[in-house]
């Protein structure tokens, strides 16, 4: 293995490999117990799927892999996106283990199963664009040689990175056995929203061929709706 190869597999494994730890102590120490099955089917159907889309990105794309790893935006009101969808993020996934140690919420599980697998499809979607677009980084930015991507799912929507993160997110809360954690999901969708037109203005700007893409593509998130 390359040193460059290392030293990205040492950051795949620090970044991924403690992904499950996080999320035990998100979900867990708010339930007040352990013995909340909604958390650990969570946990389970993001990573181990994560497992394998790691090693092949490793494998045939490592390009795209270092920078899905990269977290320093470059422009002002991307930080404050970001700084704010943090807080949020926070705040929506501590809700479902505050609902279950209060019994606030009684979702019944086969709404439980349905919702994890309406996560799983969002998942299955951003892998697509992983397998479209090895563009596809973690921050709002335009590199050196970089094309317009429009096959795929780019030839459905624009943005279906963030449409399948929106799908992820909607059916969290039902899938973790909370009603009252709707709510602070939902404020999600238009941060994103926000994140995607300022994102819109840089590509217009410095991607070439955005402009006509756009016109054969006419909608962001959803065919016929926007």
């Amino acid at each position: 293995m390359s040193g460059s190869h290392a030293g990205l597999a040492r950051k795949v494994w620090l970044r991924f490999g403690l992904a499950p730890v996080v999320m035990g102590l998100v979900f867990f120490l708010p339930a007040g117990t352990l013995a909340y099955w909604h958390g650990w089917a969570y946990i389970t159907l993001l990573c181990l799927p994560m497992l394998f889309v790691v090693r092949y990105l490793f494998k045939n794309d490592p390009e795209l892999l270092e920078r899905r790893l990269s977290q320093q935006e470059p422009g002002q009101e991307q930080k404050l996106i970001i700084k704010l969808g943090n807080l949020l993020y926070m705040a929506a996934f501590l809700l479902p283990g505050l609902d279950h140690r209060f019994g606030w919420s009684h979702v019944p599980a086969v709404l439980v199963v349905l919702a994890e697998a309406m996560v799983l499809l969002g998942y299955g979607v951003i892998v697509l664009v992983f397998r479209e677009n090895s563009y596809a980084s973690r921050v709002v930015t335009v590199v050196a040689g970089q094309q317009v991507i429009s096959t795929g799912p780019y030839a459905v929507v624009r943005h279906p990175m963030y449409a399948g993160t929106i799908l992820m997110l909607l059916f969290t809360p039902l899938a973790l056995g909370s009603y009252w954690a709707l709510p602070a999901f939902l404020l999600v969708v238009p941060l994103l929203g926000w994140r995607i037109l300022d994102e819109e203005r840089l590509l217009l700007k410095e991607l070439p061929g955005y402009a006509e893409y756009r016109r054969r593509t006419p909608y962001r998130l959803v065919p016929h709706v926007w």
